[in-house]
């Protein structure tokens, strides 16, 4: 691990990390966790804020397209409607809509990108293999 490609990030890719990693191993203990508890639905929220700011901060990571949009910012879009449809779905009571819903973030939202985030070259392939 090379901490210096952290370090040298800009500070919206270093919350952008921060936020994501937290995200995964957070969102991976609520997988597997009772449900329904003061401590699942304490820990869905902190789940969905540091989904929240991972989205947020990845609009301003820009440097693989030359400043641009690039076609994995389509994650952005996808990680808020599916933080809407989880929050919406609870507070309907249609607990198996949540569940899906938790579940098709957790893995098109944060697995998908997170995967891609590894490729040779961009900064996490660089922090875990450089």
């Amino acid at each position: 691990m090379n901490i210096e490609y952290f370090t040298q990030a800009s500070l919206a890719i270093q919350i952008h990390i921060l936020a994501a990693m937290g995200a995964f191993f957070l969102g991976g203990f609520i997988l597997l966790r009772r449900k329904g508890t003061k401590a699942h639905k304490m820990a869905g929220r902190v789940f969905g804020l540091l989904m929240l700011a991972t989205a947020i901060t990845a609009i301003f990571i820009r440097q693989i397209n030359n400043g641009s949009f690039s076609w994995i910012h389509i994650f952005v879009p996808i990680t808020f409607i599916g933080l809407y449809q989880v929050i919406s779905s609870i507070r309907k009571g249609n607990i198996k809509a949540h569940k899906r819903h938790v579940l098709t973030m957790y893995f098109a939202a944060l697995m998908i990108p997170g995967g891609f985030a590894f490729m040779p070259g961009r900064t996490m392939w660089m922090l875990f293999f450089a």
